[in-house]
């Protein structure tokens, strides 16, 4: 399983965070396999060790996937939580009071920004087991 944690703006305008993990499939070699998810872009990025970032969304919907360093994400109701190498966040918070971060190691933020296509659909499985279909959109909206 890999660790998922999906941040989106709720009707309260402000973004709020669940964990869990994006559900994949028993596969070939006892591998577990996610199914293709179509996307528009993906690009990388490296932030110094020791950097942060004020108060900001996320310009669309789209996975950041983390390759190196590790990262304390809070929300505006004062809610944390940590990013590490391997994990990846689902970032629909595209509106509202936004999220902010801040490096918590000794280590650069190398990552990847992988943007959906406008008409992705993808399955989420809360930590709590529940299952949440998610038709990304350049709206973020949950179905």
């Amino acid at each position: 399983m890999i660790r998922c944690v999906r941040m989106w703006t709720g009707e309260d305008g402000n973004s709020h965070f669940e964990e869990g993990s994006l559900v994949m499939k028993p596969g070939e070699r006892e591998d577990e396999i996610g199914a293709p998810i179509p996307v528009m872009s993906l690009s990388f990025r490296e932030t110094e060790e020791g950097g942060a970032f004020a108060w900001h969304t996320d310009p669309v919907p789209r996975f950041v996937i983390t390759l190196s360093g590790t990262l304390e994400f809070t929300v505006a109701s004062g809610d944390s939580f940590i990013i590490r190498p391997g994990d990846i966040l689902l970032a629909e918070d595209n509106l509202g009071s936004g999220h902010r971060w801040r490096l918590i190691d000794q280590s650069p933020w190398r990552r990847a920004y992988v943007v959906f296509d406008p008409d992705a659909d993808l399955t989420f499985r809360a930590q709590s087991g529940a299952h949440k279909s998610i038709q990304i959109t350049h709206n973020a909206k949950e179905v």
